[in-house]
């Protein structure tokens, strides 16, 4: 039986999915680090009004 450039194409598929479930998922990790950081910043401007109400 002749190789046939059709044999491979199972492999192109998984490499494609394999790139786009990899880079959904560094997409999510980037985006809800983004959101703690977020979350950290309101926190610590919450807790400086607070001592700054508090000193008063």
């Amino acid at each position: 039986m002749e190789a046939s450039a059709w044999d491979n194409l199972g492999w192109v598929e998984i490499v494609f999915s394999g790139a786009v479930a990899l880079g959904f998922g560094f997409y999510q990790l980037w985006s809800v680090n983004r959101e703690i950081a977020k979350d950290k910043e309101k926190a610590a401007a919450k807790k400086a009004a607070e001592a700054d109400d508090q000193a008063k």
